[in-house]
């Protein structure tokens, strides 16, 4: 065929809509395929936040075993306008034999290299029952001492000494009411706001 033959029927009006119609099918095709794998993506990510909060929310309950969870509760105004300059990311209802015991309290806090993810258990009383860290950024040997709560100078766990702690105690202060990790002041800080923060939330719950 010539060089004239080949110009032709690359200009042939047939020849420019069969190419068209083939790239868009294979568009469509692509597009489809990519969007299957981004669903299933999304589905596996999703199950595994779930599982991680659940796992953080009996973490901090007073009876894990007996405990159960509410969906989502709908975040107010006022809610957020309580955790301050916290953000406050999700709140359960822990219920014990179909009776409300408190509650799950989801919040990120600053710390000193990123974001703080905690969970904070309330209690019906308003007494924080534990405190879980559900992911951070926090400086290996130092920060993250606070995040696996290694014991402070008085030999109880940075998160344990929240526990049993309410609004009673008035706002909880490192150096005050609360003992840093040695070299890691500003990671406890940030904890300390969360549980702060987790508190005057549950104030609102009532």
């Amino acid at each position: 065929m010539s060089a004239a033959s080949k110009e032709k029927v690359q200009m042939d009006p047939k020849y420019i809509i069969t190419l068209t119609v083939t790239l868009l099918v294979t568009c469509v095709v692509v597009a489809a395929a990519l969007g299957g794998v981004n669903a299933i993506t999304e589905e596996k990510i999703d199950a595994i936040n779930k599982e991680k909060t659940e796992i953080a929310m009996k973490a901090v309950v007073a009876d894990p075993d007996n405990t159960t969870f509410s969906d989502k509760l709908t975040l107010t105004d006022e809610m957020i306008a309580a955790a301050g300059s916290v953000t406050l990311d999700s709140v359960y209802e822990a219920q014990v034999n179909g009776q409300s015991a408190g509650h799950a309290i989801k919040v990120v806090a600053s710390g000193s290299q990123g974001k703080i993810e905690m969970m904070v258990g309330v209690d019906a009383e308003g007494t924080v029952t534990g405190v879980s860290i559900v992911k951070n950024a926090e400086t290996s040997g130092i920060g993250s001492k606070v995040m696996t709560n290694m014991p402070t100078a008085s030999g109880v766990g940075v998160l344990s000494q929240f526990e049993g702690k309410s609004a009673a105690d008035g706002t909880l202060t490192v150096g005050g009411n609360v003992d840093a990790i040695s070299g890691a002041t500003v990671s406890t800080r940030g904890v300390t706001n969360g549980v702060n923060a987790a508190l005057a939330v549950a104030g609102v719950l009532g």
